[in-house]
């Protein structure tokens, strides 16, 4: 028992000894690791710098050269406070990068939707992708993918198929149905017009002649159940003039009545609740027609001139813009353009002031510009003689976004400048309004001359050339031609194919 006491003791100060040394230990361990991930981290966050630093360096430089090569002369100082953060650009243009991604159809058919940029970004980077331009982007000319777009056409043009409800040929059997005899005839409403170029049509033609080339192209069927679209062959223009149908409201009362009425005459709308189908319109009392019929608004398709993604009845993934064009004579858009040569007048337009505050600013800062043919009222120049004349045409967001100025410009080969916050342009999925076009931000009219007066001639010259290209594209005809307004605005639909029906 003494001898284990003994041995006890002695051994006891080497093993609390040792418990002491692995109790310092455990925190000394600690200690190291939290000094060896701290430079760990250091060490990465210099490395992340450096790469930043040079990714920027490379993103910016060519930013610089075209913003020297805007303003064309040493001291520019004045100039360059006036144009936006790249970055903030980069965010919000994202679309108009030389890096954009071609849609693949069939599934993908958005086009982009980013709010438009500010002017004094948006045009650098058009002159940089101008003059960075292969012979083979070139070839391209204005659109995204021209290869990938014309094979789709092809495919279109075979497979796409729309299914006219038969109000578009005799209204009167079906709308005044379990009627007296004397009720209303709403024929009008439904019916082709007979003279769809009536020049009294002005801006709602687009309307009227989408109706018309549909029943004379080969799109047509008369088998439901192979369709890929219901058509709604209602007018909202006809409407308009109808002496019982006048106003906003009894056009939403009516589209809304005549709508339940095909969903039960017909098993086609029940079966997607309304997706595949569409209406098309150019008034401005359009955007309302759809207000009340819930499932009119949230799933059939809108074609309309006022495609504005700003508007609360205008679903941009969903709906389509029509381009807006007036009555032309046939075969006029045909005609050679005025050469640039003859072209003096730097920026022509034309236009109520009173129907927007952004016109009511473009005349405070310009009118008495010489180097400007910009009027409200009385013209400085015969409208016609004004596109012919002009380098740069304007069209300046009135009560809508949207405006005849922009096909006027492009059928007379003048170079429409877009000044229009919200725009969804007709056919972006296809067409690269960056080249052939130059969109201005409402905010940078101040600085609008100076744009202008940056382009150079080779970038001018490449605009123009594309300009001659895409006026095929908003031409209509009785009879539809390939690529024109109508087939591109089938294409739209085209691009929305696939839904699937409920039942």
């Amino acid at each position: 028992m003494a001898l284990y006491s003994l041995f006890t003791s002695r051994a006891s100060p080497r093993r609390v000894l040792r418990r002491q040394q692995r109790g310092l230990l455990s925190p000394l361990v600690c200690v190291v690791v939290i000094v060896l991930t701290a430079v760990v981290m250091v060490v990465l966050f210099l490395l992340g710098t450096t790469k930043l630093l040079r990714y920027s360096s490379l993103i910016q430089k060519p930013i610089v050269l075209v913003r020297e090569e805007m303003v064309g002369r040493k001291n520019h100082t004045a100039v360059l406070k006036t144009l936006p953060d790249f970055e903030t650009h980069k965010v919000r243009a994202g679309a108009a990068e030389s890096n954009w991604k071609p849609v693949t159809p069939p599934t993908a058919s958005l086009p982009h939707l980013a709010p438009l940029p500010s002017a004094s970004h948006q045009l650098p980077l058009q002159l940089q992708m101008m003059r960075n331009s292969s012979s083979n982007n070139i070839v391209m000319g204005p659109y995204h993918n021209w290869e990938l777009f014309s094979a789709d056409y092809q495919e279109m043009l075979l497979n796409l198929k729309i299914f006219v409800y038969p109000d578009v040929h005799s209204s009167s059997s079906k709308a005044n149905r379990n009627s007296s005899s004397q009720a209303p005839n709403y024929d009008s409403v439904f019916l082709p017009l007979a003279n769809p170029t009536n020049p009294k049509l002005g801006n709602y033609y687009s309307e009227h002649a989408f109706k018309v080339a549909l029943l004379h192209s080969s799109l047509v069927t008369d088998r439901p159940e192979e369709a890929n679209f219901f058509f709604m062959p209602f007018s909202i223009n006809a409407m308009r003039n109808h002496p019982l149908l006048h106003s906003a409201s009894s056009i939403s009362d009516f589209i809304a009545q005549y709508t339940t009425r095909i969903s039960s005459d017909f098993t086609f709308w029940n079966a997607s609740d309304g997706a595949d189908h569409f209406y098309v319109c150019c008034h401005s009392i359009g955007r309302d027609a759809a207000s009340k019929h819930l499932a009119l608004h949230n799933n059939a398709i809108q074609v309309t001139c006022s495609s504005s993604y700003f508007q609360r009845l205008y679903i941009t993934h969903k709906d389509i813009g029509l381009p807006q064009v007036w009555p032309r004579r046939r075969d006029d858009d045909h005609r050679p353009f005025n050469p640039p040569a003859a072209r003096n007048v730097l920026v022509f337009f034309a236009g109520r002031a009173q129907n927007s505050l952004v016109r009511q600013k473009l005349l405070d800062l310009w009118s008495n510009d010489t180097s400007f043919a910009i009027s409200s009222g009385g013209l400085s120049l015969p409208y016609q003689e004004g596109f012919k004349r002009s380098k740069y045409c304007l069209h300046v967001k009135g009560y809508e976004v949207n405006t005849a100025r922009v096909s006027d410009a492009i059928h007379y080969g003048c170079i429409p400048v877009i000044i229009s916050n919200y725009y969804d342009l007709p056919f972006a999925s296809v067409l690269d309004w960056s080249k052939f076009s130059i969109i201005v931000s409402e905010k940078d009219i101040h600085v609008l001359k100076e744009i202008l007066l940056s382009v150079s001639k080779e970038t001018y010259l490449k605009l123009y050339k594309n300009l001659s290209m895409v006026r095929r594209h908003f031409a209509w005809h009785s009879t539809p031609r390939s690529y024109d307004a109508f087939y591109m605005t089938a294409y739209q639909l085209w691009l929305k194919r696939g839904l699937q029906r409920i039942a």
